[in-house]
């Protein structure tokens, strides 16, 4: 952020009009309506907006106006951007822990500072901060940007430190290089420098080998070209070349021959060979300096693009991470604290202001406001919230102001779990990589062996030869791309797999799930919606019914609901919610009816008085009680809805029926095209349900048809599992209640809903975000086409070998050779792990 008032002859150079002002700070034009004027050392000086003013008049004050004579005469910068909000937070221990080393007096951290543009702005910066009573020091890096400060806390605060910078035009946040970076990152980054520096060495070997090879080798200068190589093949071989070393020490160690170890033993023979004949001078034998450079440099560019693809597959968990607020705005006696997110507790009150993400899960105390839920459900329109409705953290607040207690923070929360999910999705093995790692030590075991041998079968012919045929063995024989073969699948299939919804615990089940020849759905809240909807209000003259035609309700139909919400409403019970929810929704605004002497008949229904009139809504047992009289036609239509899976109740007025109100847990939109789809693929299906048999049959039928296994209790479900698949079937259960969780455990695969109970989520292995049905069949898709990849990949590193390795043995190819040939062979399996993404081309994924 340089500022400087332009010159006079730069201001006559532009085509600004003649009576135009510039702003005495930065330099841009001053808009006419928005001419701020100020005296500075006695001058009048026009500004572009307040901010300019107020950084000009705090650098003259602090006596640092040489400032403007350091800026650049051709500088003509921006305004002062805009200062971090709530910077105090910065002040807690709790905060800066996550970019101070030390919490101790004594505290350094790095700053990242918007709005530095020239060394006029290192040098205001500095001379301002150190006038600062507590600050030891300020170093600014101006190519980074970044402020490198040491400051006493008990003498001033992190955010008076910020304040000052924020008066003089820059606006400053705390910033940690490692976090900043990520580990991948930064391990990205010094793999770039290792294989920079050893394509450094390697371009100039090249022209010593060139030398060497057009006959420098027989003549005098021989000698002196070899200690060139040495000289630049040494410091490749202990810098670029060290990874490999570590590597296969940290192996050895262990007891476990890693894929390290080969490369290691083949570049360390290679240079040492080149090392005698430099040493001793011998004119039989040639060095290999150029070889030992050469694939050094092609074996890093491998691991950097492996290194690369593989920051790509888990960029899914930091997506996720981004989403979780640092800090909250929590009530203390009725004041505003803000408070790092780790210090909220749970039945703490938490302050959401529109537009902010909210920090926590919790229960909303007070205030209504629209949340968008994207992020948890994929759903694109916002949900209204208000006193009692559950919310998430990460979704973000609308326009209203929500008061939360908090039931659950950081890893508590919906977003935590699914973060924790992907990270162990990412980081498990399934038991075919299982079987790789176990293979790796011995395949390391058979390439030394082929190598030693290889060596022996030449060196009687030539020890050039023996030497080189050996080491290119060990080179191409190095499994990497057997190591890759399931880690990348599995990592890119997790990450697939979390972009579209589906959340997988770990890549075994990604193994079982490609197996399973029989699914298992619960009925409530998985194929149905699992909540009680009005489907249709029927009267003697007049009905309405979902879905037909999306006509509006007909003012007599309205004027009954609102009879029914006007006593349904003192109820708990689901229908009753339903009729009072569907009243809501369609009396466009219109009041409910006052009720009163509302009497609940338990087992019955409800009465009530409601516009002076006696109401009573329950079953045909509460009408006989009461001796209302049911008309045939209704009653029929009563029994022909429970034939269908439906219920329903009668509305009596004044000891008279009024109507049929008929209310379901209404079957999922895509439930039908799903079971479809299983069905023809093969899979057998089954409906489990603790509901009656009449109404789990009447949905299977609604759907296509399946098995049904009616009024079983949650253990019972668990037993139904085990029988299954003691019959030999592989079983997946798709469930979304706590009375799922044990056959969501006993399956082969648990299949948790994301609008289902914690429990239910914690004891599957793949949970649906959006609850859409559709990802069921996704999901198998997946780990079936993760399976294949798998299986292919480690065909390609099979064959792979098979072809290069007689061919290195037979010494054929060269050391370079096989450095180039090793890492294609890894990149072919990045490649085709890659394809994995392709699967759900078409489909949109979810936010």
């Amino acid at each position: 952020m340089g500022t400087l008032n332009l010159s006079p002859t730069l201001q006559t150079e532009t085509s600004q009009p003649e009576n135009q002002e510039f702003c005495f700070h930065c330099s841009l034009p001053v808009p006419a309506e928005e001419d701020i004027v100020a005296e500075i050392e006695g001058e009048p000086q026009h500004f572009c907006c307040m901010g300019c003013k107020a950084v000009c008049e705090a650098i003259y004050a602090a006596g640092l106006d040489g400032f403007y004579r350091r800026t650049p005469e051709d500088a003509c910068l921006a305004p002062p951007p805009e200062i971090p909000k709530e910077i105090a937070l910065y002040d807690l221990d709790e905060v800066q822990e996550e970019f101070v080393d030390d919490l101790g007096e004594e505290r350094q951290i790095h700053l990242l500072i918007e709005g530095i543009h020239c060394a006029a702005c290192v040098w205001l910066i500095e001379h301002s901060l150190s006038a600062v009573p507590g600050v030891v020091s300020a170093q600014v890096n101006l190519s980074g940007k970044r402020l490198h400060l040491k400051w006493h806390n008990s003498v001033v605060s992190l955010s008076h430190i910020i304040s000052r910078l924020g008066q003089i035009g820059y606006a400053a946040v705390p910033y940690d290089p490692e976090v900043a970076e990520g580990t991948l990152k930064k391990q990205n980054r010094q793999l770039l420098y290792r294989m920079a520096f050893a394509g450094f060495g390697m371009m100039n070997l090249l022209w010593v080998s060139i030398a060497l090879y057009a006959g420098a080798n027989e003549g005098e200068f021989r000698s002196m070209f070899h200690w060139i190589g040495f000289a630049l093949a040494t410091p490749v071989l202990l810098y670029s070349g060290y990874p490999f070393y570590r590597g296969a020490w940290s192996g050895l160690r262990n007891l476990h021959l890693g894929m390290d170890l080969p490369i290691a033993i083949g570049a360390s023979i290679t240079y040492l060979y080149s090392v005698y004949v430099t040493l001793t001078g011998t004119l039989v034998g040639e060095v290999y300096f150029d070889t030992v450079v050469n694939f050094l440099f092609v074996i890093l560019v491998g691991r950097y693009l492996e290194s690369i693809s593989k920051r790509q597959a888990v960029a899914a968990t930091q997506r996720l991470l981004d989403l979780q607020p640092r800090v909250a705005t929590c009530l203390v006696d009725g004041n505003e604290k803000i408070v790092p997110i780790r210090a909220v507790n749970i039945d703490d009150r938490v302050l959401v202001k529109p537009g902010d993400r909210i920090p926590v899960d919790g229960v909303v105390a007070e205030g209504q406001s629209s949340v968008d839920e994207a992020m948890l459900t994929g759903e694109s329109m916002a949900v209204n919230k208000g006193q009692g409705d559950k919310v998430s953290a990460g979704t973000i607040n609308g326009h209203g102001v929500l008061q939360i207690r908090v039931t659950g923070s950081l890893k508590n929360t919906a977003l935590g779990r699914i973060i924790r999910l992907v990270e162990e999705a990412q980081g498990s093995k399934a038991p075919i990589q299982c079987l790789a790692d176990r293979i790796v030590p011995w395949f390391v075991a058979v390439t030394l062996a082929l190598g030693t041998s290889t060596f022996l079968f030449w060196v009687g012919t030539s020890f050039e030869v023996a030497l080189l045929a050996a080491t290119s063995v060990l080179i191409i024989t190095c499994p990497c791309a057997f190591g890759l073969a399931t880690p990348m699948s599995i990592a890119v299939a997790s990450g697939l797999g979390a972009k579209y919804g589906i959340l997988v615990k770990n890549g075994e089940v990604l193994e079982s799930l490609s197996t399973i020849n029989h699914v298992i759905f619960d009925k409530t809240g998985t194929l149905t919606e699992g909540g009680m909807s009005v489907v249709g209000v029927y009267m003697a003259g007049d009905k309405w019914e979902i879905g037909k035609d999306d006509l509006p309700p007909s003012e007599s139909v309205l004027a009954l609901m609102r009879k029914a919400a006007a006593i349904e409403r003192f109820s708990e019970h689901p229908t009753a919610q339903a009729v009072v929810a569907w009243y809501e929704a369609h009396a466009q605004g219109a009041s409910l009816l006052q009720g009163s002497d509302f009497n609940y008949r338990p087992g019955l229904g409800v009465m009530g008085r409601a516009g002076g009139q006696q109401l009573m809504a329950g079953n045909e047992g509460l009408m006989s009680s009461e001796g209302v009289v049911l008309p045939d036609r209704l009653e029929q239509l009563a029994r022909q809805l429970a034939g269908q899976g439906i219920g329903s109740f009668y509305l009596a007025v004044d000891g008279q029926t009024a109507g049929l109100i008929a209310v379901e847990d209404r079957v999922r939109p895509d439930a039908r095209e799903l079971i479809g789809t299983l069905k023809a693929e093969g899979m057998q299906l089954t409906l489990l349900s603790g509901d009656r048999r009449q109404a789990a049959e009447a949905i299977a039928q609604r759907l296509g048809g399946m098995d049904v296994i009616a009024e079983v209790l949650p253990e019972e479900k668990d037993q139904v599992v085990r029988q299954l698949q003691e019959q030999g079937q592989r079983v997946a259960m798709v469930g979304d209640g706590v009375n799922d969780a044990p056959a969501l455990v006993r399956a082969d695969v648990g299949i948790a809903m994301g609008s289902g109970t914690d429990v239910s989520i914690a004891s599957a292995d793949i949970v649906l975000m959006s609850s859409e049905l559709e990802k069921v069949r996704l999901a198998i898709g997946l780990s079936r086409r993760t399976l294949l990849t798998i299986r292919q990949n480690i065909g390609i590193s099979i064959v792979y070998n098979i072809i290069m390795v007689p061919l290195a043995m037979a010494a054929i190819v060269t050391p370079l050779i096989a450095a180039i040939s090793m890492p294609m062979s890894s990149l072919a399996v990045i490649g085709n792990s890659a394809r994995i993404r392709t699967l759900f081309k078409g489909i949109k994924a979810q936010r």
